[in-house]
């Protein structure tokens, strides 16, 4: 169960060591209320947040997408043996993340958000006990085109306790669901967050995290 207490506020961040950027030289982008590599003076609180989905449904390519530093990546390329075992329903995929992937994202210039993406494979679903640990939330990702694979995922969400939202990545050969179809395919709760998203568009991806953000600050300010 999230509360109020778990926001807890962000301390001010060290200056940076070292020489400082000339004015009007570029670094890496990122979010507006970010430096970048540091965070903000303005960011007041920070959460850890679970990317989670099955195997191929776009959870590196979210987390590439809006993160405001360098992401990392634990990508291997995929052997023979693997390949047959984890080969997604659509599309071929030649590599796989085999530890986590990590992002960072400001929104609204005083939360920062630490983005943990999980291996999609269903052996790796142990592990998310241990990634889970001091995370407020999840925002899953699903496939339209085979909606059944989310359905472990979900369970193992609910098993942890998690607070989740649903993002739906479309894909261009994806079929069309109406909300109610997926709500009732997936057991949702009424007060679970469902959208639509490009995890290749930042605009909507980021969209899909403050939706996770809003479900989770209305969870705490409804807890006693």
């Amino acid at each position: 169960m999230v509360s109020k207490a778990d926001f807890e506020p962000w301390p001010e961040p060290p200056a940076p060591a070292g020489p400082q950027a000339s004015p009007g030289s570029t670094g890496p982008q990122a979010s507006p209320g970010s430096t970048g590599k540091y965070v903000a003076q303005s960011v007041t609180g920070a959460a850890k947040i679970l990317i989670v989905g099955p195997l191929g449904v776009g959870k590196t390519t979210l987390i590439g997408t809006v993160s405001e530093i360098k992401p990392l990546f634990t990508e291997a390329v995929m052997t023979q043996a693997g390949a047959r075992v984890d080969a997604p329903a659509h599309g071929t995929k030649d590599t796989t993340t085999v530890a986590l992937d990590f992002g960072r994202i400001t929104v609204a210039g005083d939360l920062v958000l630490y983005l943990f993406g999980t291996p999609g494979q269903h052996r790796f679903l142990p592990a998310w006990r241990d990634l889970a640990k001091g995370a407020l939330g999840a925002l899953a990702l699903i496939d339209p085109r085979d909606v059944a694979a989310s359905f472990d995922v979900l369970g193992h969400l609910e098993d942890l306790g998690l607070p989740f939202a649903v993002a739906v990545n479309v894909f261009p050969d994806s079929p069309q669901h109406h909300d109610a179809e997926l709500r009732k395919a997936l057991d949702l709760l009424p007060d679970t967050p469902l959208v639509l998203c490009d995890a290749r568009d930042q605009t909507s991806s980021i969209q899909a995290l403050i939706a996770l953000v809003r479900h989770l600050i209305l969870a705490a300010t409804e807890t006693p």
